[in-house]
């Protein structure tokens, strides 16, 4: 019969509560016995003839009470009240925990159960049983195996089985946490070893050895026999005795002084002994007798089976407040990699690829996490379950940290850079625990001018390729969504442009084996145009006309498709122009993947529920109605959901010295917030721990990715940070102090290689002081890292850190981590530990209940320093508009240059006496945001003339990968 179909006849899988005392909801028929029998009984005091297979036990009279019970009850009554006690304890702590004991067994004999049940009555625990097929096969057992494994519902696992049954491959797939009768190998080894803080003693073994306790107190120094019998529970007892000071010795059946030793022995136990037996007269008369046979008959009332019973249910609730104090904050035992750094300084992928790092599930141990919690990617990578958020919810979070920087060169100013080597530092060298969280980078700049994102010199994220190519697929899962979506769009402009009402009705709601019926998506979109009926049928012609058409307006679409490659000939394209399309056929254009607004929403949510409901909210465009029109209108956002499931949990990746990193999302700083996900910044909270740190990095300078971090981000996560950290360098305040300009790909003019205190000084009094103001406004103490390169001179360094303490920074160092590691920011780490643990005053700088102009106009004067906003009267519209359909209380994310503080990219320093143009105002409903554009925001870069590929290439013998950067 196969374990389906017994499932269905016998109700095979049975939760039986004993604390309640409730019988089996489904009573198997009684069968033949099944696996191992040990018979409990009288020695008959006869002088002759063999043991019965009735006669399974000899103590001797002094150990039987006047009622014929076995002196073994005493036992029984310790180990059920200890039991007990733990119970208690453990649910007055864990009210809502009931500990469950798994049974699987061959054969549908309930006899055992009823043993098991009875003592878990008295216990307080549950039971399950599930029956097999006699003959049932390995395949079959370890497939049960598995899901009890996986079910944390159970806490221990019984395999009432046939010895035959419990092969090596069944044993290697129970988990020994789950293993309460401390058969698996690991087990034994923790029993053999004497460690058994983690491990299970078999439980009949423990017994058995009760029983000889009770016959002879003195047990150290006596000899007993094991007569035959393999396997796990004759090794777990000749364990017990040998630790217990007992000689134990085994012999087999055959053996020719098999009745020489018999006669020595002190106690015999009788193992697998089926039709050979041992004659009464061999035994000396003050010895134990134990007969342990598979094939005798199980007695309900044996008291052995009982005390049997008692240690199992014993080591279920052990195993429960185990697992219960697994799920507890676990510190941190990280194993540090060691740093050998070189001069001159190797190229990023040859120090990346020079370190090998730890495999990922070992990164996972070492920093708290549970092995379900975890999904590998490989050796080196990792996506990590939200369910983390759940078990830590009651732990306190860790101290918060932003690195932001002053407003960059084209080059960059080395922000990743100074996030890694900070925690580098903090962990490895100052052995506080700490976690950076990075965005993904795109394979636009990747592949284009400004190379990967996993920093650089000795302060890298490895292995430095997988981070920067594909990582765990998330930009990838968000293309896909963003491009059903619109493809969802254009095949229904092209269907409602074809067909009638009647037809679109019936190809929405097809009636299927005679039934029409709504979809749950459906459904909500009735409720949204305030129709109340479930009934197809019911609805009126007008109804189903509004039901069916979206009506969009061609012209007032705003979602475009997106591509994650530096592709400026997608800027703007036409559609449609198949004859298939029948005419439908309009404009458009890519953006690149990492600006799509799912993206905005993967590093806002902050649950997976949530971001479902925001991808339902992400407005597409514009009915010629005025009404807007959403992704949950399309009949798509299910869909999305799905596509992003994965995409939602953070990866997990290391530093150069096996420091842990999340990276997760990668939304542009612009047009959208510049920032990891709210999601990996939480988990890391719960496992740094109450003094542990997490750093996560806004993009470009701190009047964008900062400003938006504070009243975007925190807003929507409702963290608060504990220090801000500043990254400045010296070539960037030059510029700002009034160098010549900076391009990517061309050499740096003299200026920037030569020492010149006068435009270090000019643009420390301006730009630098600037962005210390902008940190300050929201409360936040400021701590200014200066990158340094091999071009700064000591007085230049010297020279910034007086000026930014001056200008209010609690305090300026120098970072040399490019070059050294973890160990050239260990100033930057002390600076940053003393000002986490100064108390801070954080504030919005805007109220959300704000008009959209006045919020934008807050900005305008109080972070870029402007004199003040001029509305386009486009832009003027659309916030009448977004006003007149509720999104007036939304957040702003401004959308405008990053080289400069004002709109105007060739401003330097810190402008001043400007009026920020406003060209158009757009929104992301879905992300929570309105987004003003300054001037023309580009969302598809190009590529240059001599783009990062020229230099990339593949190795076919090794498969290494050769120029990233």
């Amino acid at each position: 019969m196969r374990l389906s179909i017994l499932r269905r006849a016998c109700g095979s899988l049975r939760i039986h509560p004993g604390s309640r005392g409730s019988g089996v909801a489904h009573k198997c028929p009684p069968a033949g016995p099944a696996g191992c029998r040990l018979i409990l009984r009288p020695a008959s005091g006869s002088s002759s003839g063999g043991t019965s297979p009735r006669e399974a036990v000899r103590l001797g009279k002094k150990h039987r009470r006047e009622d014929g019970r076995f002196e073994s009850d005493s036992s029984l009554k310790k180990v059920v009240q200890s039991t007990k006690e733990a119970m208690v304890a453990l649910q007055r702590k864990n009210p809502s925990i009931q500990p469950l004991l798994a049974i699987i067994q061959a054969g549908e004999d309930d006899r055992l159960l009823e043993i098991n049940k009875k003592m878990a009555g008295k216990i307080g625990l549950n039971i399950t049983q599930l029956c097999l097929a006699e003959q049932c096969s390995e395949d079959e057992i370890i497939e049960e195996v598995l899901k009890l494994n996986e079910d944390p519902r159970v806490h221990g696992v019984y395999l009432h089985l046939p010895p035959a049954s419990l092969t090596s491959r069944v044993l290697d797939a129970l988990k020994p946490e789950k293993d309460i009768d401390g058969i698996t190998d690991l087990n034994m080894g923790r029993l053999v070893r004497g460690d058994l803080s983690k491990g299970f003693v078999s439980p009949m073994a423990r017994a058995v050895l009760d029983l000889l306790e009770k016959h002879d107190n003195q047990l150290e120094g006596k000899t007993v026999l094991l007569v035959g019998g393999e396997g796990p529970f004759a090794s777990a007892l000749q364990c017990l005795m040998e630790k217990s000071g007992m000689a134990a010795v085994k012999i087999n059946w055959s053996s020719r002084i098999l009745k020489q030793q018999v006669m020595q022995a002190d106690a015999v136990v009788l193992l697998g002994s089926g039709k050979m037996d041992v004659p009464s007269t061999w035994f000396r008369p003050e010895a134990a007798v134990i007969r342990y046979d598979h094939a005798a008959e199980t007695p309900s009332e044996s008291e052995l089976w009982s005390l049997t019973a008692a240690y199992r249910t014993q080591n279920v609730v052990r195993s429960c407040s185990r697992w219960i104090q697994e799920q507890q904050y676990r510190p941190w035992r990280l194993r540090n990699l060691k740093l050998q750094p070189l001069t001159p300084v190797p190229s990023d992928i040859e120090i990346s690829r020079a370190q090998m790092p730890k495999p990922v599930d070992q990164l996972a141990q070492e920093v708290g996490l549970l092995p379900e919690e975890l999904e590998a990617y490989g050796r080196n990578k990792a996506k990590v379950r939200l369910s983390l958020l759940d078990r830590l919810h009651a732990e306190p979070d860790g101290k918060y940290v932003l690195v932001a920087g002053i407003t960059p060169t084209p080059l960059g100013e080395g922000k990743s850079t100074v996030t890694i080597g900070l925690v580098q530092a903090l962990t490895a060298h100052l052995k506080l625990n700490s976690f950076a969280c990075l965005r993904q980078p795109s394979q636009g700049p990747t592949f284009g001018v400004k190379g990967g994102a996993a920093g650089g010199g000795y302060a890298q994220v490895i292995p430095m390729e997988e981070f920067n190519l594909h990582l765990t697929g998330d930009i990838h899962a968000i293309t896909a969504a963003n491009n059903l979506v619109a493809a969802a769009i254009d095949a229904r402009m092209l269907h409602e442009a074809t067909q009638s009402d009647k037809a679109l009705f019936n190809r929405l709601v097809p009636s299927v084996n005679g039934v029409r019926r709504f979809s749950p998506i459906q459904i909500s979109r009735l409720r949204r145009l305030g129709i109340n009926s479930t009934d197809p049928a019911s609805l009126t012609p007008q109804e189903v006309s509004a039901f069916v058409r979206l009506d969009l307006d061609p012209s007032k679409i705003t979602w475009q498709r997106v591509l994650d490659t530096n592709d400026r000939f997608l800027r703007k394209i036409t559609i449609g122009q198949a004859s298939t399309e029948k005419g439908q056929i309009r404009e458009t254009g890519f953006d690149i993947a990492v600006a799509s607004e799912i993206m905005a929403i993967l590093a806002l949510a902050d649950s997976l529920e949530d971001m479902r409901n925001r991808l339902a909210c992400m407005v597409v465009g514009t009915s010629r109605s005025g009404r807007p029109v959403t992704t949950e209108d399309l009949g798509v956002s299910g869909a999305l959901a799905v596509l992003m499931k994965d995409a939602i949990k953070p990866t997990l990746m290391q530093t150069l010295e096996g420091t842990p990193v999340f990276v997760h999302a990668g939304p542009f700083a612009n047009i959208a917030h510049g920032n990891s996900s709210v999601l990996a910044d939480k988990l890391a909270l719960k496992l740094v721990g109450q003094d542990g740190f997490v750093v996560t990095e806004a993009g470009f300078g701190a009047d964008i990715g900062m400003e938006k971090f504070f009243n975007i981000k925190c807003r929507a996560s409702g963290l608060r940070p504990n220090v801000v950290v500043l990254v400045a360098t010296v070539r960037a305040l030059k510029m700002h102090g009034g160098g010549p300009n900076v391009s990517a790909g061309a050499p740096l003019p003299q200026e920037y290689i030569d020492e010149n205190l006068s435009l270090v000084a000019g643009g420390c009094h301006s730009n630098l002081r600037k962005q210390i103001q902008i940190a300050r406004l929201f409360g936040i103490p400021v701590v200014v890292g200066l990158n340094v390169f091999k071009t700064d001179t000591q007085a230049e360094i010297d020279l910034v850190c007086q000026i930014a303490k001056e200008c209010g920074a609690s305090d300026a160092v120098p970072c040399h981590h490019w070059a050294q590691g973890g160990r050239g920011s260990l100033e930057l780490a002390h600076a940053v530990n003393e000002a986490a643990s100064r108390p801070s005053n954080f504030q919005f700088l805007y109220d959300r209940e704000m008009p959209i102009a006045e919020k934008i106009r807050t900005i305008a004067q109080r972070v870029y320093g402007a004199d003040d906003i001029e509305l386009s009267p486009a832009a003027e519209a659309k916030i009448d508009y977004y006003n007149q359909q509720g999104y007036g209380a939304l957040p702003i994310c401004m959308a405008k240059t990053h080289l400069s503080l004002s709109h105007m990219p060739d401003k330097k320093g810190a402008p001043t006496g400007f009026v920020l143009p406003i060209r158009e105002v757009r929104a992301s409903i879905g992300a929570g945001f309105i987004y003003p554009l300054v001037g023309t925001m580009s969302t598809m870069p190009g590529l240059p003339t001599r783009p990062c590929f020229y230099d990339i290439d593949l190795d076919p013998v090794t498969e290494e990968i050769t120029g990233l950067f």
